[in-house]
């Protein structure tokens, strides 16, 4: 395949690079990338692989944009919101390289449509946000044998990996040795519960893409079987070196059929039966005198919880014992996941009290009363 020299001066500083030239460039031209999520990790890597001139780049996101998105998601502009964050990233890249090619897909990664989605790229970047989707696009590349290049952000703190990549002489590890069993809903915090510094999914996604011009290029020694700690306050990294677990107790589908029939959501899904109400039923218990409800974010979260409630930080749970009257207790946090975790506290010494938590948390609870109030002006 020849190269296209009227895209030399595109890329002259890096085809300059010692050891890249212009058969290096070609590579990339060819190369196949599909990014999983145009969030805050893929904005970035999106960013650089367009521009590093990938020659196919694969986007799939069923979510649309959100004012919350933008402190990170930079891709997008407050012009964006209520837009699908797939088809808006993919305009920006295209106007950012025309010279390349942008598959949208404008859907969820469901074990239906998972498998034949990446046999048709090189390489898989995961830029998502939640460990049932992580744990899926894990086996889908173990099944398929393609490298996937991981990336996560919490708070103050990234980490970085290359699963299933090919390394001489050592046995490709896979998301699953790091941790075998996918945590339950509520166990750990995502980011709009714990939140996150908006610069770190920036440094870590276009360490992503950095990874994945790697991979393509064969330049440099890509994070295969280790993982990379970033510390956004400190600066600080640390490198793990990652071994095979014993494949026996990963429960890794063997076959496409296996696979498909796997229930990753399932899989990550706490019990949660007789315990999760709606905002719409909240609303018909705030003047119940006999319920108490409880807000357990950090002082200072907002929004601020306009209903008669009592304060109580899921973090002072360990030195604090609470004393709460009524027989129902509601609590709340930003999305649920946190009052989920107060009840299984709380459970074991109140065994006589009904306690709920909100499902969807103060955010569904918001948008349950901006429509009240909408329907309400329109009615």
């Amino acid at each position: 395949m020849s190269f296209d020299y009227s895209r030399y001066e595109r890329y002259s500083r890096q085809i300059l690079l010692p050891g890249f030239g212009v058969s290096t460039q070609q590579k990339l031209d060819k190369a196949k990338v599909l990014v999983v999520g145009a969030g805050g990790l893929g904005c970035p890597a999106l960013q650089y692989l367009a521009s590093a001139g990938v020659g196919t780049i694969g986007i799939i996101d069923d979510d649309v944009v959100s004012v919350s998105n933008l402190q990170r998601q930079v891709l997008f502009t407050e012009a964006d919101i209520g837009f699908p964050k797939a088809r808006k990233a993919a305009a920006v890249l295209e106007r950012m390289n025309s010279g390349i090619g942008i598959n949208v897909y404008n859907e969820r990664l469901t074990t239906a449509n998972a498998l034949e989605l990446f046999e048709n790229y090189d390489v898989i970047l995961d830029g998502t946000d939640n460990f049932s989707t992580r744990y899926l696009i894990n086996d889908a590349c173990v099944l398929l044998k393609k490298p996937l290049v991981f990336g996560a952000v919490s708070q103050f703190e990234g980490q970085l990996a290359v699963f299933n990549g090919e390394r001489e002489g050592e046995q490709p590890v896979n998301y699953r040795d790091l941790f075998p069993d996918p945590p339950k809903d509520g166990e750990i915090a995502n980011c709009a519960d714990g939140g996150v510094l908006g610069v770190l999914p920036g440094i870590i996604g276009t360490m992503q893409a950095n990874e994945v011009l790697k991979l393509i290029t064969g330049m440099g020694e890509p994070l295969i079987n280790r993982l990379l700690t970033y510390n956004a306050l400190t600066n600080q990294t640390y490198e793990m070196i990652l071994v095979p677990g014993d494949r026996s107790k990963q429960e890794i589908p063997v076959n496409e059929e296996e696979f498909r029939s796997t229930d990753y959501a399932a899989a990550c899904a706490a019990d949660n039966n007789g315990i999760l109400i709606s905002a719409s039923q909240l609303a018909q218990l705030i003047d119940d005198k006999d319920t108490i409800i409880i807000d357990v974010r950090e002082k200072g979260e907002l929004p601020l919880l306009a209903i008669p409630h009592q304060q109580l930080p899921l973090s002072t749970l360990q030195t604090e014992t609470p004393v709460f009257n009524g027989k129902t207790w509601v609590f709340l946090c930003q999305t649920g996941r946190r009052s989920l975790q107060a009840i299984n506290y709380f459970s074991a010494m109140e065994g006589n009290r009904k306690m709920y938590s909100v499902d969807g948390g103060i955010i569904a609870w918001e948008k349950f009363n901006n429509k009240k109030e909408h329907d309400k002006a329109h009615s």
